[in-house]
């Protein structure tokens, strides 16, 4: 019984941390890729297995009814970094329009304010479908552009449509956010 509540203490803030620092490492081999071939293909690899561990964390979470604020902030923060990390590096070897990422980190950056707003009032900040949603499909399009398989479909390839989709996700995620807590914004105005 000890053993079994001392891991969910010690193993979700690891696949946490785990996924925090795979971020550079995932930067770092895409942006090898541009010389190494190979590189690109382990830069997937580690991305897919830092993504995977916010779907295992999430999981166990739930699962063990372990939740804090503190964790579910870093659990959300680690993915931020993740997305953005990967979609910044991305953009450098011209496998991710710029427009998508500056869409995708300044929703991400703007929900992080948005949590801080409402947290600060004490107010819990709980992720809807359409944050899930979107961080799924990042997390795809992202490994789609990392692979970059396949040929073109029509004007676009494979992952460009995913990027794009991953885009217009995001859009409806933040506005989503921003109108279930606009009380909280507001509040701060006055």
């Amino acid at each position: 019984m000890i053993a079994r509540t001392a891991a969910p203490r010690s193993l979700l803030p690891a696949l946490t941390s785990a996924r925090i620092l795979a971020v550079p490492a995932v930067m770092a081999l895409i942006l090898a890729g541009a010389d190494h071939d190979s590189a690109y293909t382990w830069a997937a690899v580690v991305f897919a297995v830092a993504a995977s561990t916010d779907f295992v964390d999430g999981y166990l979470a739930r699962r063990w009814a372990v939740t804090t604020k503190l964790g579910s902030f870093l659990d959300t923060t680690a993915d931020k970094l993740l997305v953005s990390g990967a979609l910044i590096a991305l953009v450098d070897v011209d496998r991710a329009s710029a427009w998508i990422a500056a869409i995708i980190v300044g929703r991400e950056l703007l929900i992080l304010g948005l949590r801080g707003v409402v947290a600060a009032d004490g107010t819990v900040f709980p992720p809807s479908i359409w944050g899930k949603l979107k961080t799924n499909v990042q997390f795809i399009a992202i490994f789609l552009a990392i692979v970059h398989w396949g040929d073109d479909l029509g004007p676009l390839r494979i992952d460009e449509w995913a990027m794009l989709a991953a885009a217009a996700i995001t859009v409806v995620s933040a506005v989503e956010y921003v109108a279930r807590f606009s009380s909280a914004l507001s509040e701060g105005v006055n």
